[in-house]
């Protein structure tokens, strides 16, 4: 008790220093504390999950959504869709009298379209599109799954109907097309801004459809937003929503045991028990669809070598990562999917933790005195709580084998920049699904696509293994994909370019009063549904 009033003490003197500044709310308003800032508020840009939860369910909706509780594909501005027999065309009726955003910058003349369906998606597929290489020009999700190979085409087909055209059918597609990153865009907006010359301002001061619109963002301080009262599914409960940006989670802790904010990201596995002390506080937690995982950098030597990686991996304790990172709450990887897939294989083993065998593989590849880094992450994760925790256990594993070995952070969008130049030699981080299809654990992840847009962090392009892939989404039959996607667990079994190591439950912390669904099993966080009991 003595911690919980420390913690209780200090609660006050941490809102004079590091509060909302100049953020704060009415009663109708609610305060996340939030572990980061976005780096931009497009998912399409990005595979943040920061950037995710800031975006992607508080200013935008999709064609589809995940319904929160089946899991299941419902429509979301599509209120209708038909597979043509082939699955090669796909055909959406649009919702009517969906209004967009109306900011101090835009006042739209009309409602959502088929023409935004088309400037979201031409955006990503078009190289001479006018705003594909606003940003960069990489869309590392759509292009790391591929989906600007398989579009040949959208058409429009009066104001409420729109036709993907694709080269190729996939068992996947639909399920994309619900992701996160799938966002729609307004393009009487991005003409605007065109027009402006100020194009970039689509993506850092967004219009979308959703729930809230974005009012005020301040780098390392918050992010306000205020209720969109012309949402097409009615105006939802909060008027107000901030995210309280606090990158330490004893600092969230804080705030929200003294009450300056009231749901809080991603509480340390140990803080859980503080929280449920109590009365008014409560924890939520949800089944994760992630992992996180040890990558290996395959283009660099040694590492190019699979001996090499699978050395590595078995000088890992993993049951000790899992008591000490994550105090046994989450489950030990077999493989990338995690146990609430429908395509996992509980017969499936990693390679045992064996230093002895370890060293026998670093000699047989002509290793001796081998010094590397391990980047590891500076905020928590749904998927990882503690990166550096993590990497300084793979360290001392590494010593016993003899292998040196180096930890390097950095802020965290330093930190994600930073990962593009692939510096590094190995990376502890990980991956949240976005649908619930097993394709996702994969090919964003692993294909030689990935590679070249940025969610491949492993570095590691295999031929047959991305053919396999393709096999495994083309498949329309469930128990011959179970299997194909078998197959796929064991070559990463035997070429290692990543080790899997756990996959957590999803949790947060909140204030009791406040209630509704915050976290789904795939995707952001979602206030839209969330309201304070009377």
């Amino acid at each position: 008790m003595a911690k919980l009033r420390l913690l209780s003490m200090l609660a006050g003197a941490l809102a004079l220093l590091s509060g909302c500044g100049g953020a704060a709310v009415d009663p109708q308003g609610l305060v996340y504390c939030s572990e980061g800032d976005p780096d931009s508020f497009n998912p399409q840009l990005t595979t943040s999950g920061t950037s995710v939860d800031a975006s992607a369910k508080q200013l935008y909706n999709r064609l589809l959504r995940f319904d929160a509780q089946s899991g299941e594909l419902v429509p979301d501005l599509a209120t209708d869709w038909q597979v043509s027999r082939d699955g090669l065309e796909v055909r959406f009726s649009l919702r009517e009298s969906v209004a967009f955003h109306q900011t101090d910058r835009f006042t739209p003349s009309r409602h959502f379209n088929a023409d935004d369906v088309i400037f979201s998606f031409e955006r990503m597929l078009d190289a001479d599109h006018p705003y594909h290489g606003i940003g960069g020009g990489r869309y590392p999700y759509f292009q790391g799954t591929g989906l600007n190979k398989q579009i040949k085409a959208v058409h429009r087909y009066g104001d409420h109907d729109v036709v993907f055209e694709l080269h190729y059918a996939s068992a996947s597609f639909l399920s994309e097309l619900a992701t996160d990153f799938a966002v729609i865009l307004s393009a009487e907006y991005g003409q605007r801004m065109l027009e402006a010359s100020t194009p970039g301002l689509l993506d850092s001061q967004p219009v979308g459809t959703g729930p809230f619109k974005l009012s005020r963002y301040q780098r390392n301080h918050y992010i306000r937003y205020l209720r969109h009262d012309a949402y097409w599914q009615g105006p939802v409960a909060l008027e107000q929503l901030v995210f309280d940006i606090t990158p330490h989670s004893t600092a969230r802790l804080i705030k929200l045991i003294g009450g300056d904010c009231d749901v809080a990201a991603l509480p340390q596995v140990t803080e859980l028990s503080v929280i449920q002390q109590y009365d008014d506080l409560a924890v939520d937690t949800r089944p994760g669809m992630n992992v996180a995982f040890w990558a290996f950098n395959s283009q660099k030597p040694p590492l190019s070598d699979p001996r090499v990686r699978k050395g590595l991996a078995m000088a890992v304790d993993q049951r000790r990562i899992l008591a000490a990172v994550y105090h046994n709450t989450a489950v030990a990887s077999r493989g990338l999917l995690p146990p609430i897939s429908w395509a996992y294989d509980s017969q499936l083993e990693l390679p045992p933790h064996d230093p002895d065998q370890a060293r026998r593989l670093l000699e047989e590849a002509g290793v001796d005195a081998l010094s590397m880094d391990i980047w590891a992450m500076p905020v928590g994760r749904i998927y990882n709580p503690n990166a550096i925790k993590m990497a300084e256990l793979i360290q001392q594993d590494l010593a016993v084998i003899g292998v040196q070995s180096r930890i390097v952070s950095y802020d965290w969008n330093v930190f994600v920049n930073r990962l593009g130049y692939a510096e590094y030699d190995s990376v502890l981080i990980g991956w949240s699904a976005d649908n619930y299809d097993p394709d996702n654990f994969f090919t964003p992840l692993l294909s030689c696509e990935a590679l070249l847009f940025g969610s491949n962090r492993a570095r590691w392009c295999d031929a047959e293994f991305d053919a396999l892939m393709q096999a495994a989404r083309q498949e329309s039959d469930q128990a011959t994909r179970r299997q194909l996607y078998r197959q796929l667990e064991l070559t990463l079994r035997q070429q290692m370019p990543l080790l899997p190591l756990a996959h957590a439950s999803r949790t947060l912390g909140r204030q009791r009063h406040w209630q509704g669904d915050m976290l789904h099993t795939t995707g952001g966080i979602d206030f839209s549904a969330v309201a304070k009991e009377p």
